[in-house]
């Protein structure tokens, strides 16, 4: 199993590790729970390291990137970055991907760690037939930390990184405030203001525990996976190998945003406008229980009447604590997939009524 440089942290704080993607990292410390309402109300410190990182470089990198990703990589100046998709020619996701434009002709692209080999992979094969452009897996060179809660811009301006008051949504920018070069961007998985950093391994011990230091007065806690993910849901965020895969579109996933058929000819084009064109059988949806109960991948979504016609399945699904109600995201016939449809979630052979919602779940409460 693999383990990130800040493993030894993990153990220090009692963190329950657990396999993930065949990386032994923290599912909790404190707490599912309590790490959630610590990101939501205060601020949460996550290690992420386990993701993919691949520099994309050279005069050619953004005929590269239009080629292999669905958004439009033309749009994305330098210090920002472009959620977006790398799909196979069919139309199916191999990988949701963040882009950020670090410098003139320098990308780094974040890749789920289920993915990266895949990926990295993919790429290396593209861009045998591309002048100009060079693909190099920095996985292991880079540490990705992330500091997400309504405290984080206030807790990295206290570790000295003064940059981030002026630091704009889904904008980047390198800092030196830590001993090296680390980019920092405000992005994140949590619906939360927050920040991620991509450091130096070498770097990255110092970072986290800098970090803690800087957040003990803001309330910050280290938080692992199940809070992540529960964060994540809330917003209705997909995650790759629930709710997508290379079987789904984007189209099917409600990332049709992220499509842009206006562009250059791009892996999956063709499959993606015939599907467009005809129309997807299939959506991905959110959804709230209206009774207590816990939905859960895997589960059966049926009508709401009887004879409860099977029309799909739930890909996510959890206990909202911040809602305190079930809710989930899953694949419905698209004749049932407009919000507020009443719907049935089969929940261990209990025929639970549920409604057709649009994600996010959580709203942020107006200040």
């Amino acid at each position: 199993m693999q383990q990130t440089p800040l493993i030894a942290q993990h153990r220090a704080a009692d963190a329950k590790l657990v396999d993930f993607a065949g990386w032994e990292m923290p599912i909790q410390y404190s707490g599912v729970v309590d790490e959630y309402h610590a990101v939501r109300s205060k601020a949460g410190l996550f290690d992420v390291s386990h993701m993919g990182r691949i520099s994309v470089t050279g005069p050619g990198s953004v005929g590269f990137l239009q080629y292999v990703t669905t958004n439009d990589v033309s749009k994305v100046s330098v210090g920002r970055s472009q959620y977006s998709m790398i799909c196979n020619p069919d139309g199916g996701i191999k990988d949701d991907i963040f882009i950020y434009h670090v410098k003139p002709y320098q990308f780094l692209v974040c890749v789920n760690a289920s993915n990266r080999e895949k990926v990295v992979a993919w790429l290396h094969e593209k861009v045998t037939h591309v002048q100009g452009c060079t693909v190099k897996d920095r996985s292991h060179e880079l540490a990705q930390i992330a500091v997400q809660g309504p405290a984080a811009r206030d807790i990295l301006i206290d570790a000295g990184v003064s940059e981030v008051g002026s630091l704009n949504v889904r904008h980047c920018m390198e800092s030196a405030v830590f001993g090296g070069s680390t980019l920092i961007a405000r992005t994140g998985y949590t619906g939360e203001l927050g920040y991620e950093l991509y450091c130096a391994v070498t770097s990255s011990t110092s970072i986290w525990e800098r970090l803690r230091e800087a957040g003990q007065q803001h309330g910050l806690k280290p938080a692992g996976l199940g809070a992540r993910d529960l964060l994540r849901l809330d917003m209705g965020y997909l995650l790759y190998g629930n709710d997508i895969n290379e079987a789904i579109s984007p189209l099917e996933a409600g990332a049709g945003w992220i499509v842009s058929f206006d562009k250059c000819e791009f892996v999956g084009r063709r499959s993606l406008l015939a599907q467009q064109s005809q129309g997807v059988a299939r959506r991905l949806v959110g959804f709230e229980l209206l009774e207590k109960a816990v939905p859960r991948h895997g589960f059966k979504i049926f009508s709401a009447d009887p004879p409860f016609n099977l029309i799909g399945e739930v890909t996510s699904g959890n206990l909202s604590p911040h809602l305190q109600k079930g809710i989930g995201l899953g694949y419905v016939s698209s004749t049932h997939a407009e919000p507020n449809t009443p719907i049935t979630i089969d929940i261990r052979g209990k025929l639970v009524p549920a409604k057709i919602v649009k994600p996010p779940f959580y709203k942020k409460p107006k200040s």
